[in-house]
C-alpha cells in the first residue's frame, strides 16, 4: 500500500555511531534484523526476551508516517502481552468485535468475532500503527539484549555457507558485520529483497481505494461498519472504523480508473466525505490512494537470510491480514531461531518456519484474493451474482456465509510435521497446530488471571490433576492444573476438552503440538523433540 500524501505523526530518535564501526575487521553477531516497523520489532523483543543479542537496523530515525496499519487481531495481542505491552495496547486502543454489513443504506446482517466470554484479549481493537511502533520501542529499551541502531541502511548482502556479510551505511559513512542470521523485516519495498534479487509472484489488482483519517467527535457505536453500494457512494464499497483520538478510518472504492492525483486533493476527499457523513463537522488527518496485491515469495528462506512479514508477502488490507499475520511471522521464527542458535535444534528447524508460514500466506491471500473478487466484481455478471447474494442475506443463512467483506485476521492452524498425531479423539475448541486456546484461571496465591498469561516462552505441559502432578522431562515447564493453576469458569475443560490425568504438549509459541488422555513420559519427551525438528 503506497500512500500518495500523509501527514506524518512522529516519534523521533537520534542516531548514534556503534562500536562496530570503529573495528578493523566486520564484527560478527548472531542476529540482525533490518526494518524496526511492528514485524521487525516484535522479531527482536522475542529473540531478545529468549536471551538472543540482536542487532535491529533501521534507515529511518523515526516513526509515524501516517496512520496505516489499525486492527490488531486477538491473536496479536496475545503475542504482544508475552512481549511484555498487550495490556498496554488495550487500553490505549478502541476495542471491538461487531461487524455490520449494509446493501445501500439497509443492514443486511451483523456477526460477533467473540462471542465466548473468557479470554484476556478482545477480538480487535484499532490502534494506530504508530502508537503500536512506538510501545515496542519503548520495550526494546527495556531488553538489554537489543542494539537498535537508526539511520543505519542495508547495502550490501554476502551470503557465505555459515553467515551473512553486510554492507551498512550511516551518516558517519558504511561499515561491515557479519551476522550468523539476517531476519529482513524491511517491508513491502525490501532492500534485503532487492539485494538478492527475488521477485514476489502473485497478483496486483487494478481497483484503487482511498483512505481518509479524519478527526470528528461522533457518537457512533464502535464497530466495523461495511457499505455495498451506499447512496452517498453509488456503486462502490465503503467502510468504517474507530480509533483512538476521534480519529475514524474511511475506505471507499474508487475503480480501477480513477485519477490519483485528482482523488488526492483535499477538497475531492472533503467533498466526498460529505456524502458520507452529512452536516457533522470533521478535519482531514492522513490520505493515502492505493491498489493492493495479493503476492509472495516463492521461498521465505534463502540461506542465512529469513523473510517476514511484508518483505515475504503482500494481501489487500481487507480482513487485517497484513501486519497480524507479520508480526505472528516473527513470533514463529523467533523460537524456532533461538533453539538452534543455543544448539537445540539442526537447521531443519528453520525450514519448518518457511512450511508453516507459507501455508499461512497462501491462506490470507486465498482469503484476501475472495474478498477482492467479492468487493470489486470483474464483470457485470459477477456483480449481478454478487448483489443476488446481498439480496438474499437477511432472509438465508447461506447468503449470509457467501458475503465477504473481509475475512477478518485469525491465527493460521498450521498443518506440520512438529505436531505429533493423535492417538485419541478430542473435542473443543482446541486444534492441534493452533494457539492454545485463552481460559480463566486462578493461581496458588489466590490471584486471578489468565491461561496464556501464565505459559511464556518455553516447551510448557498443561497436566490435569489426577493424583500427584508428574515429573515433566528436561526442557519442559509443567504447569498442573488444578494445583498450579484452577480452572474457575471450566473454560479449560471445556476448551481443551480435558479430562483428570489428560496432558498438552504447548511449544514456546502456545501453538499445541500433541496431546494425551493418559501421561507418559517417553511420549512427551518424544513429542518435544518431534516438535524441535528431530
Amino acid at each position: 500500500m503506497s500512500p500518495t500524501n500523509e501527514r506524518k505523526i512522529v516519534f523521533g530518535y537520534g542516531y548514534r555511531r556503534a562500536a562496530d564501526q570503529d573495528t578493523p575487521a566486520p564484527v560478527r553477531r548472531p542476529v540482525v534484523v533490518v526494518g524496526a516497523g511492528p514485524v521487525g520489532l516484535a522479531a527482536a523483543i522475542d529473540l531478545g526476551q529468549r536471551g538472543i543479542p540482536v542487532v535491529l537496523i533501521d534507515d529511518a530515525d523515526r516513526i509515524g508516517e501516517g496512520s496505516r496499519g489499525i486492527c490488531w487481531s486477538k491473536r496479536t495481542l496475545e503475542i504482544c502481552d508475552r512481549l511484555g505491552i498487550g495490556e498496554k495496547l488495550v487500553a490505549q486502543g478502541v476495542t471491538w468485535k461487531l461487524g455490520k454489513v449494509f446493501l445501500g443504506d439497509d443492514l443486511v446482517f451483523s456477526f460477533d468475532l467473540l462471542p465466548e466470554d473468557g479470554h484476556k484479549m478482545p477480538a480487535f481493537i484499532n490502534l494506530q500503527q504508530y502508537y503500536l511502533e512506538k510501545a515496542l520501542v519503548d520495550r526494546v529499551g527495556q531488553v538489554d539484549a537489543i542494539d537498535l541502531r537508526w539511520k543505519n541502511k542495508l547495502a550490501g548482502v554476502e551470503q557465505h555457507n555459515d553467515h551473512v556479510q553486510l554492507t551498512i551505511e550511516t551518516p558517519d559513512g558504511p561499515y561491515k558485520m557479519d551476522v550468523d542470521w539476517l531476519i529482513a523485516a524491511d517491508g513491502a519495498r525490501s532492500t534485503a529483497r532487492d539485494l538478492l534479487g527475488l521477485t514476489f509472484s502473485g497478483v496486483t489488482f487494478e481497483d484503487k481505494f482511498l483512505i481518509a483519517d479524519i478527526k470528528m467527535a461522533a457518537d457512533l457505536p464502535t464497530e466495523r461498519r461495511f457499505w455495498f453500494d451506499p447512496s452517498f457512494h453509488a456503486g462502490q464499497s465503503a467502510l468504517m472504523h474507530r480509533q483512538p483520538d476521534n480519529v475514524w478510518r474511511i475506505d471507499l472504492q474508487l475503480g480501477p480508473d480513477a485519477d490519483i492525483a485528482e482523488e488526492q486533493k483535499p477538497e475531492r476527499v472533503t467533498a466526498r466525505l460529505k456524502k458520507m457523513l452529512g452536516e457533522r463537522e470533521f478535519s482531514l488527518e492522513w490520505i493515502s490512494i492505493y491498489r493492493f496485491n495479493c503476492r509472495r515469495l516463492e521461498r521465505f528462506v534463502h540461506g542465512r537470510v529469513v523473510f517476514v512479514g511484508d518483505a515475504a508477502h503482500q494481501v489487500s488490507p481487507f480482513g487485517a491480514r497484513g501486519a497480524n499475520s507479520g508480526i505472528q511471522d516473527a513470533e514463529n521464527l523467533a523460537w524456532k531461531l533461538a533453539a538452534v542458535i543455543k544448539g537445540e535444534a539442526g537447521l531443519s528447524l528453520i525450514d519448518t518456519y518457511e512450511r508453516e508460514r507459507i501455508q499461512a500466506a497462501d491462506e490470507n491471500i486465498a482469503h484476501s484474493t475472495r474478498s477482492t473478487d467479492f468487493i470489486a466484481p470483474h464483470t457485470p455478471a459477477e456483480r449481478q451474482l454478487r448483489n443476488a447474494v446481498l439480496a438474499l442475506a437477511p432472509k438465508a443463512e447461506f447468503a449470509r456465509r457467501m458475503i465477504n467483506s473481509g475475512r477478518l485476521s485469525v491465527a493460521t492452524v498450521h498443518d506440520t510435521p512438529l505436531s505429533t498425531p493423535d492417538e485419541s479423539v478430542f473435542a473443543g475448541s482446541a486444534r492441534l497446530g493452533a494457539p492454545a486456546p485463552d481460559a480463566p484461571v486462578r493461581g496458588r496465591d489466590g490471584r486471578e488471571s489468565h491461561l496464556l498469561e501464565n505459559i511464556a516462552g518455553e516447551f510448557t505441559l498443561l497436566y490435569v490433576k489426577d493424583g500427584a502432578a508428574p515429573q515433566a522431562p528436561e526442557g519442559i515447564r509443567l504447569i498442573c492444573i488444578g494445583e498450579d493453576l484452577v480452572d474457575t469458569t471450566g473454560a479449560i475443560a471445556q476448551r481443551f476438552d480435558a479430562t483428570p490425568g489428560a496432558a498438552y504438549l504447548l511449544r514456546p509459541d502456545q501453538h499445541l503440538c500433541a496431546r494425551w488422555r493418559a501421561y507418559d513420559h517417553a511420549k512427551v519427551k518424544a513429542a518435544r523433540e518431534r516438535a524441535l525438528g528431530a
